[in-house]
């Protein structure tokens, strides 16, 4: 079979550059495979583009996490994709021969060689977007935008060398960062608005790319000034941009919250459990993190927000009752001359796979919020309906039990497959031992008249 084309290895190579990192390694293993000519020739491209990447990695470590945007959705400074490979082929071609010492396995914080290799290159590519802006970042119609993102990528390419630095640090400043620990950031701060124009910011733009929990960065902003805890301060500072990101997320979740609405669903609401998961996780960090004035802009913002979660999740969870009517159904029965009262109806038809459903949609939901209901300031709420949910149940159980012990319940086998049917309803909301007991009693209902027929007369 004959060897690849010229123009064959050319639109090859440039497929290469697009395809994601899993899907490269996962076509090496398959080409590998493959006899023939052409396949060894491709899979050596393959081991190629590998390798580049590879180094690319290596060089381009600190900024690598701004060519995509953040997955919570918090806004970040952030570059097209397709930027990269043009700026890696345009900065590393400068210096070939210097390639291979990226090769070496070793951390490059214990390579001095190799960090100053990977410098040099990401030197060579702020040069590239200064000197070739057309080949690197091609017009794309809204030529405002691009201009400014051009700017932006040579700004964070000049700080690269200097983030890698600050870059080893950041999970001690983000934890129990020591003096000299926060010395050094301050410094580097100091440092970065020297270098370029907002350098502190930008600095502090492209730690951020590297923390996958975005309230983490006002645990970065506080330690860049002594005063920068304070709102008064902090509101009139060039670092606000990050508390104001975040609290425009936290607005965007609450209002994907409040457009929830209960239904027959496995997950409550398209992903409800993670936006009341995120927000209370920023809010926490924001009163852990900075002195917010109750009366201040970003105050009142924060306690708007808790209110508004507040009150939804309030609204929805009052449902609840209603909903566990249809799961537990009972009946109204004779005790004292006219009195009655309300027991268990093991005659009534057991609720249908959507009623069952939808009370395990509220119930995921009331213990989802278990962590964030202290922040949002309805715990008391939660804690009331956990205990009347599991007092109710053990109730129902209790009775039914009862009803099946003496041989009144018309169908043994659906009163149980109800009683399990609760106990992992209680396991929703953490009401593990309640769960546990009625379980072991319906395990023990359930057997006893298998044992009650093998001494009957008819047995023996």
């Amino acid at each position: 079979m004959a060897e690849l084309s010229v123009a064959q290895r050319a639109v090859l190579a440039q497929m290469l550059e697009r395809v994601p990192d899993s899907v490269l390694k996962t076509l090496s293993g398959a080409v590998a495979q493959m006899p023939g000519e052409r396949a060894a020739a491709l899979s050596i491209m393959l081991a190629d583009e590998t390798i580049d990447r590879r180094r690319r990695a290596i060089a381009f470590a600190p900024l690598l996490p701004m060519f995509r945007r953040r997955p919570d959705g918090v806004e970040s400074v952030s570059f097209p994709p397709g930027v990269l490979p043009r700026l890696w082929k345009a900065a590393s071609s400068k210096e070939p021969e210097l390639l291979i010492v990226l090769d070496d396995y070793r951390p490059i914080e214990d390579n001095p060689k190799m960090r100053t290799v990977a410098d040099r290159i990401c030197v060579a590519a702020a040069g590239a977007v200064r000197d070739q802006p057309d080949l690197i970042w091609p017009p794309n119609g809204d030529e405002a935008v691009r201009q400014k993102g051009l700017q932006e990528l040579a700004h964070c390419f000049d700080l690269a060398a200097m983030a890698r630095r600050g870059l080893l640090i950041l999970p001690d400043l983000i934890l129990r960062p020591t003096g000299d620990q926060l010395a050094e950031l301050r410094l580097l701060i100091r440092d970065s608005a020297e270098i370029t124009p907002d350098g502190g910011p930008r600095m502090l733009e492209i730690f951020f790319g590297h923390l996958a929990d975005a309230s983490l960065i006002l645990r970065l902003v506080v330690h860049s000034s002594n005063a920068a805890a304070k709102e008064g301060f902090l509101s009139e500072s060039e670092m606000a941009c990050f508390v104001n990101r975040l609290i425009q997320q936290v607005e965007a979740r609450v209002a994907r919250i409040a457009t929830h609405q209960p239904g027959a669903k496995a997950d409550p609401g398209p992903g409800v459990r993670a936006d009341i998961a995120w927000c209370a996780e920023t809010l926490g960090e924001l009163d852990l993190t900075l002195q917010l004035d109750p009366d201040g802009a970003w105050g009142k913002q924060a306690r708007e927000a808790r209110e508004r979660i507040n009150a939804t999740l309030s609204k929805t969870l009052r449902t609840l009752d209603k909903a566990l009517d249809r799961l537990m159904p009972t009946r109204e029965a004779k005790t004292t001359g006219r009195m009655t009262r309300r027991v268990a109806d093991v005659d009534a038809p057991a609720a249908s796979l959507e009623e069952v459903q939808a009370v395990i949609v509220l119930l995921t939901l009331l213990g989802a919020i278990r962590t964030a209901a202290q922040v949002f300031g309805c715990e008391t709420l939660r804690q009331q309906l956990v205990q009347s949910v599991t007092e109710r149940v053990t109730t129902w159980v209790d009775q039914v039990i009862e009803a099946v012990n003496a041989g009144d319940a018309p169908d043994q086998r659906k009163s149980l497959g109800q009683i399990e049917t609760l106990a992992k309803c209680l396991l929703l909301i953490e009401a593990t031992d309640a769960a546990r007991t009625i379980r072991r009693r319906a395990a023990a209902a359930g057997a006893r008249p298998a044992l009650d027929a093998s001494h009957s007369p008819q047995a023996a």
